[in-house]
């Protein structure tokens, strides 16, 4: 049998943001997760797999995670879920988000369901669980497909590095233990997509990353 879920990475924006397109491969159905730019690149994906897109889901509130998100739920007709609703002052910034960073201008939004951590999306025959993981933002969520042992982490945890706590309301201790306590006890096998860069397994960067890893914690 195949298997449930099937996905593509696809980099957007001049920061190589990952937006990923999650397709059910029971249905057809697809779920675009942090479509922040490159709306034309995104489309094209979904094209070539015949997916048919039925839900947005968002991470978290920074431009390069969701300033393609107006244009393509129009395009498609669908509703936006996440993040949670600590990251509204976020997408409410916006316009000021791209004009500081030097990105066309994007309007702001409102999320059709704002999740919090113990909800569940879901689009054709797929359900992820979700995890509230605050520190890079305070309303940063996870999404985890369990029959997949994948998760989609956005700028929590990143292969050999963690998400950085210097913007707003951002909080490293937040940022560690939502880590340790929302994301190792998925397991050491879960594969992850980060929100920028290769993807990993969370028993490799508990071996091995110089933030997060069990030795830093008197459990190596």
């Amino acid at each position: 049998m195949p298997e449930p879920l099937a996905f593509e990475i696809i980099p957007v924006t001049p920061l190589q943001q990952n937006c990923t397109l999650l397709m059910c491969t029971a249905t057809g159905a697809a779920a675009l997760v942090d479509p922040g730019g490159d709306v034309a690149d995104i489309v094209a994906a979904v094209d070539r797999h015949g997916a048919r897109v039925e839900k947005i889901f968002l991470t978290h509130g920074h431009l390069d995670h969701v300033g393609g998100t107006p244009v393509l739920k129009e395009h498609y007709g669908v509703p936006v879920e996440g993040p949670h609703r600590d990251d509204a002052f976020w997408i409410d910034g916006l316009p000021m988000q791209a004009q500081m960073f030097g990105f066309p201008p994007l309007p702001a939004f409102t999320p059709d369901r704002w999740l919090a951590g113990g909800d569940t999306v879901r689009f054709g025959a797929v359900e992820l669980a979700v995890r509230h993981c605050p520190g890079h933002t305070p309303g940063h969520v996870v999404f985890f497909h369990e029959p997949s042992r994948l998760a989609l982490v956005g700028d929590v945890l990143f292969a050999g590095s963690i998400g950085r706590t210097d913007l707003p309301r951002g909080n490293h201790a937040d940022l560690l233990r939502a880590i340790r306590e929302q994301l190792w006890p998925l397991g050491n096998d879960v594969r992850f997509v980060p929100g920028h860069g290769p993807m990993s397994t969370f028993g490799a960067e508990r071996r091995g990353n110089p933030f997060v890893a069990d030795a830093l914690l008197g459990r190596g």
